[in-house]
């Protein structure tokens, strides 16, 4: 029994010896965010047995200041809270759509006693707290002018902002366009106004611009400049076998997008409307493009011209497209061919060897061994004279 008690001595021994107060690796910073904003703070403790974290919102000034435990969910799913508890405790607290009632002190408690929970002992190791700030402040109002641009066709649009009331000192101002920062459109003076000149109002030029001024928080507000739907077929020349699925497809875009397609068949000055869902015809479409799909390809019905037309809100736009539908034979076309041609070369040579053979065969008759044969009988009748006239 004794030897049992020295045992547990000893292992409370080792464990108060690895034991170890928490203490932040990571404390929340304060933050100053605009309404409608997000914040999101942030808090790491380390310590042996792992730390437990808590956020608490602190009301009032002291000596009547209250504090309310936040819970993930709370404010009526305003509030979220993401804590893990790997090798040291980490925990993370996400407001969204932010008022101005949000604004005051946010506080991460963290202790790993084990008492700490229990309100009937005073625990041994005090919670540590760290404290940050959240301010939120009534969003500046920016006049723009124009508020937006429509289909201008003037050579340049210039377009500019005036911050009226700055939550704090203005550094600077630069533009935006579709959420991207414009090259070359920085301007480090502390100006509430800032402007932005377009060269041309066309397809590129048409979007979301921000005018982003350098103030805590940051503030922008937007110009969009709307253009006609510029579309643009896939294919201005399609082809497609008979009995086989034709797919015609066209593109856009400009800015705003289409909210409306259209597909038309054109023969010579009369379009006629093609509605999605009859005889072997198919449209699908999604705002920045459209695909017109045709069953069973026809020749005499389906070759021809098709035109396809979107919509948006400044106006119209559309693109023409050429569908030809080949024959199921026309691929042999090309082999045909070929063996024709061959067929020709064969009976030509054929035809041109059987006239040359009896003309080469009376030549070398002619010219061949009876010449030969007639010589030899001459030189030998020339011999036999000589000798008699020697005898």
């Amino acid at each position: 029994m004794a030897l049992l008690v020295s045992l547990g001595a000893l292992l409370a021994c080792l464990c108060a010896t690895n034991a170890m107060t928490a203490g932040f690796m990571k404390s929340p910073m304060s933050q100053m965010k605009l309404v409608e904003d997000s914040a999101e703070l942030h808090c790491e403790v380390m310590g042996n047995p792992i730390p437990e974290v808590q956020w608490w919102f602190i009301e009032g000034d002291e000596p009547e200041e209250t504090f309310t435990q936040l819970f993930d969910g709370a404010r009526q799913e305003q509030v979220r809270i993401n804590a893990t508890y790997i090798l040291h405790a980490t925990s993370a607290i996400y407001f969204a759509n932010l008022s101005l009632n949000d604004s005051g002190t946010y506080e991460c408690r963290a202790s790993n006693d084990p008492d700490r929970n229990d309100l009937k002992k005073s625990p041994k190791i005090k919670w540590i707290r760290s404290q940050a700030n959240i301010i939120v402040f009534e969003y500046p109002f920016i006049v723009t002018t124009p508020r937006e641009v429509v289909n201008n066709t003037e050579t340049t649009v210039r377009l500019s902002c005036n911050l009226t009331n700055p939550t704090s000192p203005v550094a600077g101002s630069y533009w935006e366009k579709d959420g991207k920062k414009i090259e070359n459109s920085a301007n480090t003076e502390p100006n509430v106004v800032a402007q932005y000149t377009i060269s041309k109002t066309d397809l590129q030029s048409g979007g979301v611009y921000y005018c982003v001024f350098l103030t805590s928080p940051k503030v922008n507000s937007s110009i969009e400049v709307k253009v006609l739907p510029h579309v643009k077929a896939y294919k201005h020349s399609e082809q497609g076998n008979e009995n086989d699925k034709g797919v015609l497809s066209c593109k856009c875009h400009s800015y705003p997008l289409p909210t409306d397609w259209q597909w038309f068949k054109v023969i010579g000055d009369k379009k006629t409307l093609i509605t999605n869902g009859t005889e072997r015809f198919e449209v699908r479409s999604t705002p920045d493009e459209s695909i017109l799909s045709i069953g069973e390809l026809d020749i005499e019905k389906d070759a021809g011209d098709y035109e396809c037309l979107a919509t948006n809100e400044v106006g119209s736009g559309s693109d023409k497209i050429q569908l030809r539908v080949r024959s199921r034979l026309a691929a042999l076309w090309p082999f045909l061919g070929i063996v024709a041609e061959v067929i020709i070369l064969v009976t030509v040579i054929f035809i041109y060897e059987k006239r040359r053979k009896p003309d080469e065969i009376t030549d070398d008759d002619d010219s061949g061994a009876a010449p030969l044969k007639s010589n030899a009988a001459t030189n030998h009748k020339d011999q036999n004279v000589r000798q008699r006239n020697c005898n």
